[in-house]
């Protein structure tokens, strides 16, 4: 015989399995979000020319003092020498940036001034997505530790686990939305953005895979949760059907 308590139990671990995947979700998204790893790749530079006492294979010198006469900079164009140079670069939803020549650091500018003036409106929807996702997942984590800590009545403890699903399912649509537009502009500022700005090679980074880890997260999360609602309300259906049939048997043959 199968002890009364193991459908309270299972109910249990489903609701911490939906709130653990809930709040990976909601750690990957707010990571993901502040950091600037969307994208990695590199910049081809030219070389610039060596001042003083600067040596090395980071920048061109000149036997010629003039170093800034117009038919030396031509000769530097034309030969087929290495005159240029590879520089990193990674770049997010709020800014973008990329290794100094010569120097120690980074040189950071804001990622929104270099997209395409027709597309930031497109970038702006996407950080208003990212946003209502993370505060989304937030309200969805806050429901679903108030389930898990709600004993009083399983009829409550309904509603708030299908709010939570809602809400949940509403988030996860957000953030898909919201990564599929930060591609799209994304894209367009690599063929349409500042000329000094412009990729020679790039690729999605940790933080790009990390947003759609958390959309995972965040769509398991929602599938738990909804299941879990199912799996209650029909269990209620079936001890229902057990009261009916033996409240007939009772009165049919009463003692």
């Amino acid at each position: 015989r199968m002890p009364a308590s193991l459908p309270e139990a299972d109910r249990r671990h489903r609701a911490s399995a939906a709130f653990s995947l809930s709040f990976l979700s909601l750690v990957f998204s707010v990571t993901a979000f502040s950091s600037s790893y969307w994208c990695e790749g590199t910049r081809k530079v030219a070389k610039p020319f060596c001042t003083g006492e600067s040596k090395g294979d980071l920048c061109i010198r000149f036997n010629s003092p003039d170093a800034n006469n117009s038919q030396a900079v031509q000769y530097i164009w034309e030969t087929g020498d290495d005159k240029f140079v590879e520089r990193k670069f990674h770049a997010g939803i709020w800014y973008s940036c990329e290794e100094m020549i010569n120097e120690e650091g980074e040189k950071c500018r804001s990622f929104i001034s270099l997209t395409p003036a027709s597309d930031r409106g497109v970038l702006w929807l996407s950080i208003v997505a990212e946003l209502l996702y993370v505060i989304l997942l937030l309200t969805g984590n806050i429901l679903m530790s108030v389930e898990m800590c709600y004993y009083s009545s399983v009829i409550d403890g309904l509603k708030i686990n299908a709010f939570s699903a809602v809400v949940t399912v509403l988030a996860g649509l957000l953030g898909m939305v919201a990564h599929m537009m930060y591609t799209t502009v994304f894209q367009m500022t690599v063929n349409l953005g500042p000329e000094d700005w412009r990729p020679h090679t790039w690729d999605y980074g940790w933080s790009y895979c990390l947003a759609w880890a958390s959309f995972a997260c965040c769509m398991a999360a929602a599938v738990t949760t909804i299941n879990k609602y199912t799996k209650t309300i029909l269990e209620f259906k079936h001890k229902r059907k057990k009261l009916e049939r033996s409240l007939k048997i009772k009165y049919k043959f009463p003692d």
